[in-house]
């Protein structure tokens, strides 16, 4: 396809945005807008975008398709901003990549009268625990879930299909959805989760004050259970306040939920504890394992290693060796029976089963995925 696209937000999601399209669309002509000077300019040496703007108003005017890649709270900004434009193109796509729908897509229903101009919601189920322009990858979203939320879907096919057709390089499995429906599914399966991770981690804190050896065991499978309260509070804190009434309805949920627990368990109901063990571990065990979904997956290795100087050098040597990247290591001490284990992640599912195959081709040591 040919024209003008504009990537407002040159972050993660932004940049793999413009290098999937530039991917597929060749001859598009791609610019790019962010608040940051600096990183709009590392996103053209980088060449993500092919050129950056320092205000965008110009050339959304003269754009065909918008990606708005930015915060939610300052999305809605962006939206009015844009609203007040003419725009010269016959037929203009915006869209955005928010992980609430609801509100945008209602503000937007409100904002374009225009007959050339349409708002599809967009929400890429996929991202990375790394951000910025520079970790931006054109296959950052490939069999990834990327919904889709018109505003009315049956008033859109044209622009559904346009929309489908600019983001095609993206090589993601598209869902077409209304906004409520989406912001539901995402309270229950990456919004709320982020709450009850957080809650977790401010109940150790609590009981850290009881007695100190909270804190000091708080590692293995505390610390990967409740590793998404280390996201952006800024972010999580919009979200929430976009998604309140669906974050509400789940809390009053989960607590009635956790009284049924609590009153089974002050009765010793044996029984019922095990069928809500069971059914969970079954219902989970159920769940996609190599599916992208809307929370980043952790693509872990856990190897078990003797403890002498040098082990550490040892296994990323036969890593490097063999060109497989790590994007981090970690040192978990609190294990029982054995000397240590190392939990090393990967940026792809990929990568972890090569370093599997690597490591237990030139050691003897364990290796297994929990």
């Amino acid at each position: 396809m040919k024209g003008k696209v504009l990537v407002i937000g040159l972050g993660l999601i932004g940049g793999s945005i413009a290098l999937a399209i530039k991917k597929e669309h060749p001859n598009a002509d791609i610019i790019g807008y962010d608040i940051n000077l600096q990183q709009a300019k590392l996103a053209k040496s980088l060449k993500v975008i092919d050129e950056f703007c320092e205000e965008y108003d110009t050339e959304a005017k003269h754009a065909d398709f918008i990606v708005i890649s930015v915060p939610v709270m300052q999305a809605n900004e962006v939206l009015k901003r844009l609203s007040k434009l003419t725009f010269t193109k016959p037929q203009v796509v915006i869209t955005d990549v928010g992980s609430t729908k609801n509100s945008i897509t209602t503000l937007a229903s409100t904002l374009f009268p225009q007959d050339n101009v349409t708002f599809i919601g967009g929400h890429p189920m996929a991202g990375s625990h790394k951000s910025g322009v520079i970790a931006a990858k054109s296959h950052l979203f490939e069999n990834a879930f990327y919904v889709l939320t018109p505003f009315k879907e049956e008033a859109n096919p044209k622009e559904i299909a346009l929309t489908k057709m600019w983001l095609a390089g993206t090589k993601a499995n598209f869902i077409t959805m209304s906004a409520a429906e989406h912001d539901l599914v995402a309270g229950v399966i990456s919004h709320f989760p982020h709450v009850v991770a957080a809650g977790l981690v401010h109940q150790a804190e609590d009981m850290q004050s009881v007695n100190p050896f909270v804190s000091r065991l708080a590692a293995g499978g505390f610390r990967d259970i409740t590793r998404i309260a280390s996201s952006n509070p800024t972010m999580w804190k919009d979200i929430l306040i976009h998604n309140k009434e669906t974050i509400l309805s789940l809390l009053n949920q989960w607590m009635e939920q956790m009284e049924v627990v609590r009153d089974h368990l002050s009765q010793n109901n044996e029984a019922f504890l095990l069928e809500y063990f069971s059914k969970a571990k079954e219902f989970r065990d159920g769940l996609p394992v190599k599916a992208k979904g809307a929370i980043p997956s952790f693509y872990d290795l856990y190897v078990d290693v003797p403890d002498y100087p040098g082990i550490i050098s040892e296994i990323t040597g036969i890593l490097a060796k063999e060109k497989i990247s790590i994007t981090n290591i970690r040192i978990m001490e609190t294990r029982e029976e054995i000397y240590g284990v190392l939990r090393l992640s990967f940026q792809s599912e990929d990568d972890r089963q090569s370093a599997e195959i690597c490591l237990r081709k030139y050691t003897m040591y364990e290796t297994y995925i929990v």
